[in-house]
């Protein structure tokens, strides 16, 4: 079961590739400076998740003026989102949860993703959309159960909006 505003946001540390190479970034070294705003996405390379992310990166310096840090997070290697971003012009920071340990704390996994084309692929995230704030505590909550629709991201500039 996904988790409901109000509960605590699960940590993680999930592997991103910087500059310098793959780097850890933890959920809970980045609390404490803003609302962090977590986007889940099924994976790379595909129509609805580069539209999404290709938004957000138009987008950045709003959610900068609302006080959030932006994550992208797929099941994908940190290679395969770095390549992704490179080609797409993705500008936020994209973290790969390969092993699904985020994906699973947030209860928000597929059992099988794309049956209908019997591509059983259990773990692989549903797109979904949480707010943490600076404390940790999860202030929006949203999740699909179709790959296809996008999160409310009027929505949830509101509620960024709200928080400050």
């Amino acid at each position: 079961m996904a988790l409901s505003i109000g509960d605590k946001a699960p940590d993680f540390e999930l592997v991103s590739l910087g500059d310098n190479g793959p780097e850890t970034v933890k959920l809970s070294d980045q609390l404490g400076s803003g609302n962090i705003l977590l986007l889940f996405v099924p994976m790379a390379f595909t129509g609805v998740c580069t539209t999404e992310f290709c938004s957000i990166t138009s987008e950045l310096d709003e959610y900068k003026n609302l006080n959030a840090s932006v994550f992208g997070i797929s099941g994908d290697n940190p290679f395969a989102q770095a390549a992704w971003a490179e080609k797409e012009g993705i500008g936020i920071k994209l973290l790969s949860d390969y092993e699904h340990t985020a994906t699973q704390a947030y209860g928000i996994a597929y059992e099988s993703f794309l049956p209908e084309k019997n591509l059983i692929m259990g773990g692989v995230p549903k797109r979904s959309a949480f707010i943490v704030d600076s404390e940790g505590t999860i202030q929006y909550a949203e999740v699909k159960d179709s790959p296809g629709d996008l999160p409310d991201f009027d929505a949830i500039k509101a509620k960024l909006g709200e928080l400050g």
